[in-house]
Order: C-alpha cells, then sequence, then structure tokens
C-alpha cells in the first residue's frame, strides 16, 4: 500500500482531491472542498460542525456524454442506491425542491437509517435525509421494548393457553415476561448458551448445547433430552414427534410416551455434512436447511431422505411452509418458493433477491387477513412483503440484526434482535405515526 510523506494513504488520499494543481502535498483548499460531496454525511454519519465539505448533494451535470459516463455516476451514489428511489421519494418530499440554500433546501429522505439518529448525536434533525425512525410503512405499530436481555435474544415463544411470553439468549437465559404488565416475571439460568426456541401445546423446548430443555408450562415438568453432538440451532414438532438439528449435521427424533410422561428417542437422521440450522413440517414432509448450503425434504412417515435441493450458494438460514409452497431463505442474498411438479419433487419457481443475507422467515396475515412476509436482513431490518406478489409494504430497524420472529394471537408479533432487546408489535388498521 502507497502511503504520503505524512503516513497517510496515498490512493485514497488523490481520490479525495489531495494534492492538487499546485503541486503540494497539503490539504484541498477552500474552494476545492466545497465542490466536494462530505463522504461521511453520505453515510449519515458526518459530526463536524462546521465541515469543510458539502452537505448536499452537487447539481446534476450538463447534458450526459456521448457515453453517458456522467449521469451513470449519478445514479450510483448515494442519493440512487435504492432502484426504486423514485417510486418512494414522493413519500418523503418537503420544502422547495428548486431552492439549492442548505437552510430551505428539499429534504428527501432514503429508506436507510441515520447512524448519528440511532446514537442519539444527530444535529440535523428534520433536515437529515436519513430516517429518524424504527419502522417505514403503514399497517402495524410497537407497542412496548423488553428489556433485561444482554446478549442476541435466539428465540421467542408463547406457549398455547399461557400468559407468559418467554424468550431465549445467547446470554444463557430464558426470561419469562408478564404479557399483562409487560414485566419480567422471572429468570432462569441454563448454563449454556440458547440456540432456539419452540412452543407446541404447553410444552417448552430450548435448544442447547448437546441437550434440548422440554419445559410443560400446566404441569411444571422439567426434562433434559439428551442425545445431541454441539449446539442444538433448530426444532419443529410434526407427526408427533419433535425433531431437533444439531450441529454436527444431524437431525434427532424424540416421541413423547404418554404412560411413562417423557420423550422417548425415536430417529436420528443423518445426510447434511454441516450443522442444521433451520426446520419446518408441512405436507406431510419435514424440510431441512443447513451450513452445507443444501435443503433436504424427509418423508414424516419413513423418515427417510426423498430428495435434497442444492439451488442456495450459501447456508440456507430459515424455512416457511406457505400454502402449497416451500419458501427458503440464505445468505446468498435470496429468497427462494418452491413448488411441488407433477413428480412430486419441488423445483424453484421463483427467486427473489435481496441486497443483504437474509436471516430468518416468517408468515402471518395482516390486519385484513392477507398473507405477509417478514424476512430479516443481515443489514439489522426486516422487510414486509405482500405474498404471493412479493410487493415491499414496510420496514423495521434495530441496532443489530433480528434473529427471532414470532407470530402472536390478536395481531401481535415479536423480535428480538442482536442487544438482547425484544419488541412487541401489532397490525392495525388504517397508517400509524412512526
Amino acid at each position: 500500500m502507497d502511503f504520503d510523506a505524512h503516513g497517510g494513504n496515498k490512493r485514497v488520499f488523490h481520490r479525495l482531491g489531495g494534492g492538487g494543481g499546485d503541486g503540494g502535498g497539503g490539504g484541498l483548499s477552500t474552494a476545492d472542498t466545497r465542490q466536494k460531496v462530505c463522504n461521511y454525511w453520505r453515510a449519515g454519519k458526518c459530526n463536524r460542525f462546521p465541515c469543510p465539505y458539502l452537505h448536499r448533494e452537487l447539481p446534476l451535470p450538463p447534458a450526459a456524454t456521448a457515453n453517458g459516463a456522467a449521469a451513470k455516476r449519478f445514479a450510483n451514489n448515494t442519493w440512487g442506491r435504492n432502484n426504486n428511489f423514485n417510486n418512494h421519494s414522493n413519500n418523503y418530499r418537503a420544502g422547495n425542491s428548486n431552492n439549492s440554500n442548505i437552510n430551505n433546501r428539499a429534504v428527501i429522505k432514503t429508506d436507510i437509517l441515520c447512524r448519528n439518529w440511532v446514537q442519539g448525536n444527530c444535529m440535523y434533525g428534520e433536515k437529515c435525509k436519513f430516517l429518524h425512525s424504527w419502522t417505514v410503512g403503514d399497517g402495524f405499530k410497537l407497542l412496548t421494548q423488553l428489556e433485561g436481555h444482554q446478549k442476541v435474544v435466539s428465540g421467542i415463544t408463547l406457549p398455547s393457553g399461557s400468559d407468559k411470553l418467554y424468550s431465549g439468549s445467547k446470554d444463557e437465559t430464558v426470561r419469562v415476561w408478564d404479557c399483562a404488565s409487560g414485566q419480567c416475571a422471572g429468570v432462569i439460568n441454563l448454563g449454556g448458551e440458547v440456540g432456539c426456541m419452540i412452543s407446541e401445546g404447553p410444552w417448552i423446548f430450548i435448544g442447547v448445547t448437546n441437550f434440548v430443555k422440554a419445559w410443560n408450562t400446566q404441569t411444571n415438568t422439567d426434562l433434559s433430552l439428551s442425545g445431541p453432538v454441539g449446539q442444538v440451532y433448530a426444532m419443529a414438532v410434526g407427526n408427533d414427534l419433535l425433531f431437533a438439528g444439531t450441529q454436527d449435521g444431524a437431525i434427532l427424533a424424540w416421541k413423547f410416551n404418554v404412560t411413562t410422561n417423557c420423550f422417548e428417542p425415536a430417529a436420528s437422521l443423518k445426510g447434511h455434512s454441516l450443522a442444521v440450522v433451520s426446520l419446518v413440517v408441512g405436507a406431510n414432509k419435514l424440510y431441512s436447511g443447513s451450513m452445507d448450503n443444501s435443503i433436504r425434504v424427509w418423508n414424516l412417515e419413513t423418515l427417510q431422505c426423498i430428495q435434497t435441493l442444492t439451488e442456495h450458494t450459501s447456508v440456507v438460514m430459515s424455512l416457511l411452509c406457505w400454502d402449497q409452497f416451500l419458501l427458503s431463505c440464505s445468505l446468498d442474498k435470496t429468497i427462494k418458493v418452491w413448488f411441488a411438479t407433477d413428480s412430486g419433487n419441488l423445483e424453484v419457481t421463483y427467486t427473489h433477491n435481496e441486497e443483504h443475507g437474509v436471516l430468518a422467515l416468517c408468515g402471518m396475515p395482516d390486519s385484513e387477513g392477507k398473507p405477509v412476509l417478514l424476512c430479516s436482513c443481515n443489514d439489522n431490518s426486516v422487510r414486509f412483503y405482500d405474498l404471493p406478489s412479493f410487493a415491499e409494504r414496510g420496514k423495521i430497524f434495530a441496532k443489530q440484526e433480528i434473529r427471532a420472529i414470532q407470530l402472536g394471537p390478536g395481531g401481535l408479533f415479536f423480535t428480538g434482535d442482536g442487544t438482547g432487546q425484544v419488541r412487541v408489535w401489532q397490525w392495525c388498521n388504517g397508517p400509524v405515526a412512526t
């Protein structure tokens, strides 16, 4: 790497316009800086006041050159990052768009969250072009935030008939929340990171390293299911069996014995070469997604693998059965929709591309009963899509990645993020102030 005489990165220095026509290696002249847009402002994190660089975009260049290079450069800058920018911009326009004065100029907001606002120190207020809101879109609202976990929330569940919400975390605890008051009613220390959590009827199943904890919220029965090797990343229930996807690539199955009031080992499904991180049951089949980039389809009656899907190019993070379709998401930045052919095999019927890796999927009806897909991405956001059109209808933002999304009764849904925060949301009718 080249360095200038003062120890700076020479290539970066010249890219910013250093070493002007006077041949000196010093900084830019005032006139030069006033013709350059502040890169930190574009990223939403400039805290210099006054800043020697422009906090607005330069005017459009003259008519495009023969090769169209000028227009292309403008389309690729911050204002044009979103391909659908022109579709969204009318929702955010304010002021006089013909006035270039920075105090009265048009404020055209992108759908990018302002980093300084998140940290509580954005000095631009309403004039900031980045979002000062945790949500974009109408139809849902934030009810409350549940604080207490110290690390990423990896599972949320609301058992049938219970007035308590349970959340599990990498901080090795499960927190119990009173649904009426929103207060923490108890903390259970597990002595190991929670990899996943689900509920079925009154039972809560918690995946930790080398075993699964099973609690009955009605009888207070507390069981430990041994067998897993390494962390348990995913669980599902189907055909009276509990399935657990483990770090060593196996899927273990247990069956509940009513006579002995315990879960007995039923099978071990082998096939994946790396950890199983997603499981879902549908159409009398078990679907498993793995770090080996594949999806395996298992017959629930025979527990035999009947198909292996290899269209993803990275970890298959989440699976969802919707109507007659299987939806899968991956760190390869895609959501794939699978449909069974006449032969019974699954094939990709549609691929939806995201700008970021996709972490989790959750399907639910909105307040009008229309199906909506919630899609968590590793840019700390959750996107809302209408199904089957994949028309975007909103976003939720967080300080860190949202790893857990859970549907609740009465239009409720829950999210848990990397900071340990659990948020309670609700679908509602009409526009909602954010």
